[in-house]
């Protein structure tokens, strides 16, 4: 059984150090993480950089909304331009209203940084049409994975629609499963091969707490998830 690739989130360097530790496979660099995540200072993500060579994808979010503000948009592909130059594996961004993705919207942000790649991040989850969103997120040259949490529902339920969103992404787009993914839901995810990727916040951290700091002997148990080991 091929392991699952396992992204773990972060907010300071020694998350990232006990990340890596646990056996993490890429990092998602961010702040406010109560908030679903917000860009981090680039200073932090070189000081990451330097304490693991772990890959990063960083969070590119002025606030807790799911929308564009155009006011926010020069200091947004400021942020963009920063961490492209920082040398990490991507950003994360994304946009959604009235239940479509904004793609206009997204491809104005990321025009100055053509060539990174992105992860399309749990705006999608806020889309009413799934598969159709994947359709159109195909077009965007530079996205490559959308995070989503798959619904609600037990991890099979969830199993069943990364299934579908997988199918539908093909081999353009990488599927990751996000949004209270615990060791059980990794666990199905990896025996039902719905998905390549899963994303952990809470689950890598003493007691769940989103600010609380990323344990490695957690990370350790979601790593052996991800790898099929029961």
């Amino acid at each position: 059984m091929r392991p699952l690739l396992l992204e773990v989130i972060v907010q300071t360097v020694a998350d990232a150090v006990e990340a890596a530790r646990g056996g993490a496979d890429r990092l998602e660099v961010v702040r406010a993480i109560r908030l679903g995540g917000l860009t981090p200072p680039v200073s932090l993500v070189r000081e990451i950089a330097t304490a693991t060579a772990l890959p990063l994808r960083v969070m590119v979010r002025d606030d807790a909304g799911y929308t564009l503000d155009p006011r926010s948009l020069p200091a947004l592909r400021r942020r963009a331009i920063d961490l492209a130059a920082v040398g990490i594996d991507g950003l994360v961004v994304g946009f959604a209203g009235d239940g479509e993705p904004l793609v206009a919207d997204l491809e104005r942000v990321l025009e100055v940084v053509p060539d990174v790649p992105v992860t399309f991040h749990r705006a999608f989850d806020r889309v009413r049409d799934p598969l159709s969103a994947i359709e159109r997120l195909t077009a965007v040259a530079s996205v490559d994975r959308v995070l989503t949490s798959g619904g609600t529902g037990a991890p099979a339920e969830r199993a069943e629609r990364f299934h579908r969103y997988s199918a539908r992404a093909g081999r353009r787009l990488t599927i990751i499963a996000g949004g209270g993914v615990d060791r059980e839901a990794i666990g199905v995810f990896a025996r039902t091969r719905c998905v390549r990727e899963v994303h952990v916040g809470r689950a890598a951290r003493e007691g769940g707490d989103p600010d609380g700091p990323v344990d490695a002997a957690l990370v350790r148990r979601l790593r052996q998830a991800a790898d099929g080991v029961a």
